[in-house]
C-alpha cells in the first residue's frame, strides 16, 4: 500500500542509491553503491557554474570488496560530481576501512576512522546501507550452501542449533515470536506452552 495523498506540492530534491551485491570468481563479494543528488530547479554554483534540473550535484560510487566473514579486503571510493573540485580529493582516505568488519559496531567504526572533516559526508553515509547489503548478499548464500552440505553429510553444521544471526535483529525476528518459534525453536524463549496446548489438540 502505498504512502496516502500528499496537499498538492513542487518536487524540489531528489536523492537516489542503488545497491548492488556481487559473487565474485575468486570467492570474494563486491558490494557497490552509487548516489545522486539532483535538484528540480536551475541554480549556480561557485565551482560548476549553473546546473540544469537533472543534473546531479553529487554523483558518487562505492566498493567494498569483502570475504564470507563480512572482512574488507578492498575498498574503492570515486567522486564524479560534486559541488567543489577538491571533493574527490578525499576518496583515498577510506583505505583505512580495509581489515575491518562489516559486523556490529560498523557505524561507530566508520565514523571514527572518517567523521567530520577526515571524510565526505555523503560517501560515510553510503556506508552504512552498502553493509546491509553486504549481510542480504552474503548471509542468504552461505546459509543456503551450509543447509545444502548438511544435508548431503558433507560436514556441514547444524543450522537448526546455530544462534541465528537475525536473532533480535528487528521485531519480526524477536526471540519470542512466531518466526523464531516456528524456524528456530532451540533459540525461542516465548510462551512453550502454546505449542504443547497445540500439540494436545491433535
Amino acid at each position: 500500500m502505498p504512502l496516502t495523498e500528499s496537499s498538492p506540492r513542487e518536487p524540489i530534491h531528489t536523492r537516489t542509491i542503488v545497491l548492488n551485491g556481487f559473487r565474485r570468481a575468486d570467492g570474494l563479494w563486491d558490494i557497490e553503491g552509487h548516489l545522486t543528488d539532483v535538484k528540480a530547479y536551475t541554480f549556480r554554483t561557485e565551482e560548476r557554474g549553473q546546473l540544469e534540473p537533472g543534473d546531479p550535484v553529487h554523483d558518487m560510487w562505492l566498493r567494498l570488496t569483502v570475504d564470507d566473514n563480512l572482512t574488507v579486503q578492498a575498498i574503492e571510493a570515486v567522486t564524479d560530481k560534486s559541488p567543489y573540485g577538491a571533493c574527490g580529493a578525499i576518496t583515498d582516505a577510506f583505505q583505512c576501512l580495509v581489515g575491518l568488519s562489516v559486523a556490529k559496531g560498523w557505524t561507530r567504526a566508520v565514523r571514527e576512522r572518517l567523521g567530520g572533516v577526515h571524510g565526505c559526508t555523503h560517501l560515510v553515509e553510503l556506508l552504512g546501507p552498502i553493509g546491509t547489503t553486504a549481510f542480504q548478499t552474503i548471509y542468504p548464500i552461505l546459509a543456503r550452501e551450509r543447509a545444502r552440505k548438511a544435508r548431503e553429510g558433507q560436514g556441514g553444521q547444524d543450522t537448526a542449533r546455530q544462534r541465528p544471526v537475525l536473532l533480535n535483529t528487528c521485531h519480526i525476528f524477536a526471540s519470542d515470536g512466531d518466526v523464531v518459534r516456528r524456524h528456530w525453536p532451540d533459540h525461542y524463549t516465548g510462551d512453550r506452552t502454546v505449542d504443547a496446548e497445540a500439540g494436545a489438540a491433535d
